[in-house]
């Protein structure tokens, strides 16, 4: 996915006080990039290749655990506010948490199906695997725009920079520390040099460290090995 132009102006440096929502766009890139990858990972699998399914249905349950911890993060934190603070926008905010079930709906194919990839190396269970995988991402991507498009704004508006702080924060904390850093990698990826030095800013000292000596390469390690069969597509 291309990077967003850095003269957007929801990209301009954080205001003092006010939430700096336009890293959440940023997040979000992450799952339309890695929801768009993930059938066509599944159908370069070839059939009986038993090697290289763990690989891929690895990818597929992390990406799961990762939208699923995003969504309960709003759920818990950022609707309830909303609610409260827009009450013209019930309707919105009412509409945001139907989404979040339409998507969670979305991905009952998807668990439906790949235990039955993982034990057959089935082609045909890969296939149906990868159709799930594409309806699930009509769903998520219409909500992201959405929420992008008519959330953002409103948190801009009436929420804290504490209270949106505190979703990245415990965003972060949902995720292994042995992963930080690849999740570092995947936030990085399509990032401007605006964005890039942001989030980087954020992070304590030694984990700039790390991400300069160490995680860059395995964050490299890892896409050379999930989507090298991408190569030529």
């Amino acid at each position: 996915m291309s990077p967003s132009n850095p003269s957007n102006p929801t990209e301009q440096r954080p205001t003092a006080g006010r939430p700096h929502t336009h890293e959440m766009v940023v997040v979000h890139r992450v799952f339309r990039r890695e929801s768009a990858l993930l059938p066509r990972l599944v159908r370069a699998v070839a059939d009986g290749d038993t090697a290289r399914i763990p690989v891929v249905a690895g990818h597929l349950r992390e990406y799961m655990a990762g939208l699923h911890h995003h969504h309960e993060l709003e759920d818990e934190l950022l609707w309830p506010l909303l609610r409260t603070r827009c009450v013209q926008d019930d309707d919105l905010v009412t509409r945001m948490e139907l989404q979040h079930l339409h998507i969670d709906k979305s991905l009952t194919g998807v668990t439906q199906w790949l235990p039955e990839w993982e034990r057959t190396a089935d082609r045909i269970a890969g296939e149906e695997l990868a159709l799930a995988l594409g309806a699930h991402r009509t769903a998520l991507v219409e909500h992201l725009d959405e929420e992008e498009q008519s959330v953002l704004p409103l948190v801009a508006e009436h929420l804290t920079a504490a209270e949106w702080d505190l979703m990245g924060a415990r965003g972060m904390a949902s995720v292994p520390k042995n992963r930080r850093l690849i999740a570092l990698g995947a936030i990085l990826e399509d990032a401007t040099p605006q964005e890039r030095a942001f989030f980087l800013g954020r992070a304590p000292l030694v984990g700039r460290l790390l991400w300069r000596t160490v995680g860059r390469r395995q964050y490299a390690a890892l896409c050379r090995t999930l989507r090298g069969p991408l190569d030529g597509q």
